[in-house]
């Protein structure tokens, strides 16, 4: 079958490798019908990524029909994969937060993912996707990183929040923090972005990085921010922007330390919260917001990309992400 490899930073290519035509116990074998492409795979693309080694296949925004029946799984039957492999025995295991196992696997960073035409996964790891198309159910994945940030950082009903970073996740987050009836600003470096977030999207409050966001009635602050930026400057220039007795929630992952003052961080009594992956709960949520229309995965959808027209678009799309919100590959 063929696979889409990262050889090394900045070398992407089509590889033939063994189509599986056995799972191991309690696995299920699963046709791959569409692959979301995201930040992470541009970032292995660009050899940014913290946690990966080379050579790797990508994909973990994974949409499939099951192969051959299985468990409790029919063939045919349309699934949404979890990419996040847990071991189900470490601390975080035993209470309840896969999303975050010591021994965490994820497809296509720390295993070879799903840009192929098949692979096996735990029976645990599928969920059924009765209701979506082919394409949106590869878009779940990256959805879900928004709405566990959401329900990481708690009721925020009410509250001023501040997403910073109008990329996929961030609007993934910002999509889900309305849903939850906050009040929802979106901050970012470009304007494209915010003015696609606005006519996409209609999020009205918007504003341009650089600009004086402690000033009128924005004065004392937010009650929540998410960055969801990858840029660790942004991160750090986040923290004054927090209001008395705040949370900060840090969904995107940067190789660098971050370094904060630490008496305007105790005065506020800020809460630093990370928020990893998602679990069951968040892609459940997700499937449920698409099926009821309040998430437009049509308008989330930038490209869809045929899987052998792939190896020619990838480096293009990894160079300019500006107005691209998600490009999904077809198998």
């Amino acid at each position: 079958m063929p696979c889409g490899v990262v050889v090394e930073p900045g070398v992407f290519r089509l590889e033939t490798r063994e189509l599986p035509v056995r799972a191991p116990d309690g696995w299920v074998l699963v046709d791959i019908e569409a692959v979301g492409i995201c930040g992470t795979d541009y970032h292995i693309f660009d050899g940014k990524h913290p946690f990966l080694e080379y050579p790797r296949v990508i994909g973990h925004e994974l949409s499939g029909r099951v192969a051959m029946s299985a468990q409790d799984w029919t063939a045919g039957e349309l699934v949404v994969i979890n990419p996040y492999f847990s071991c189900g025995e470490c601390r975080a295991c035993r209470k309840g937060k896969p999303n975050c196992c010591s021994n965490i696997e994820v497809l296509g960073v720390h295993r070879d993912g799903g840009l192929c035409s098949r692979i096996a996964v735990p029976a645990q790891n599928l969920y059924r996707a009765t209701g979506l198309s082919e394409i949106q159910a590869a878009m779940v994945e990256f959805l879900a990183i928004g709405a566990h940030a959401v329900r990481r950082a708690g009721p925020v009903r009410g509250e001023r929040v501040l997403v910073t970073g109008a990329g996929p996740i961030g609007l993934g987050v910002a999509l889900f923090a309305r849903l939850e009836e906050a009040e929802v600003h979106l901050l970012d470096l470009s304007e494209a972005r915010l003015a696609q977030a606005k006519e996409k999207f209609g999020f009205e409050d918007v504003h341009l990085a650089g600009s004086d966001l402690l000033s009128g009635p924005l004065s004392d602050g937010f009650d929540v921010v998410f960055d969801a930026t990858g840029n660790v400057r942004a991160i750090e220039a986040g923290f004054p922007l927090l209001a008395h007795g705040s949370r900060y929630v840090l969904v995107s992952v940067v190789k660098e330390q971050i370094s904060f003052e630490d008496p305007e961080f105790h005065k506020r009594e800020t809460q630093i919260i990370g928020s990893r992956n998602a679990t069951r709960q968040d892609f459940e949520t997700v499937m449920k917001a698409i099926k009821d229309g309040s998430v437009d995965t049509d308008a989330l959808c930038s490209r869809k990309i045929p899987f052998a027209d792939f190896q020619n678009t990838f480096g293009d799309l990894a160079s300019d992400r500006e107005t691209l919100i998600k490009a999904v590959v077809t198998l």
